[in-house]
């Protein structure tokens, strides 16, 4: 017997299940008749019990050789977290178009500026948990309005 190993990368979003994250899988579908690519998506339900994955990040999802449940049928790995984006070739951070050692070396070059940002002494991410990123939060449906504040429902 052939054992199917299906290895994804997709993006987690918001979720309602404990003890497991919802991925969004974007894949390019060609319609026949125009013989272009249109985006296709599908959202996999992924084993995650440590709460590892927080909203937003890039992850790698492998199919579980047994269902756990109907819809969780795949494991995570946290490939790039959310906010740092990184070069999957080089390795290196990356700042809009440019690598940061690229960035630095213009600094050097022509003097850094007072105003600009400095990425070494910036916290890592959840450092503002209850201030203002609320993604570790347990979420909830909203299933009505009734004009009360609900900042976590999804």
């Amino acid at each position: 017997m052939a054992s199917r190993s299906l290895i994804l990368m997709g993006q987690v979003v918001p979720c309602v299940k404990r003890n497991a994250c919802k991925v969004r899988i974007r894949r390019m579908e060609l319609d026949q008749n125009l013989l272009m690519y249109f985006k296709k998506e599908e959202f996999l339900f992924a084993h995650d019990p440590q709460k590892k994955c927080k909203v937003g990040d890039i992850v790698l999802v492998k199919e579980l050789p047994q269902k756990l449940t109907t819809l969780i049928t795949h494991s995570v790995d946290v490939v790039y977290p959310y906010g740092d984006v990184t070069c999957p070739l080089t390795g290196k951070k990356v700042i809009v178009g440019n690598y940061r050692d690229q960035i630095e070396e213009a600094n050097q070059l022509y003097g850094k500026s007072s105003k600009a940002f400095d990425y070494d002494k910036a916290p890592p991410r959840g450092r503002l948990e209850d201030k203002r990123d609320f993604s570790h939060r347990e979420t909830y449906m909203k299933y009505h309005d009734d004009g009360k504040d609900q900042p976590f429902a999804v």
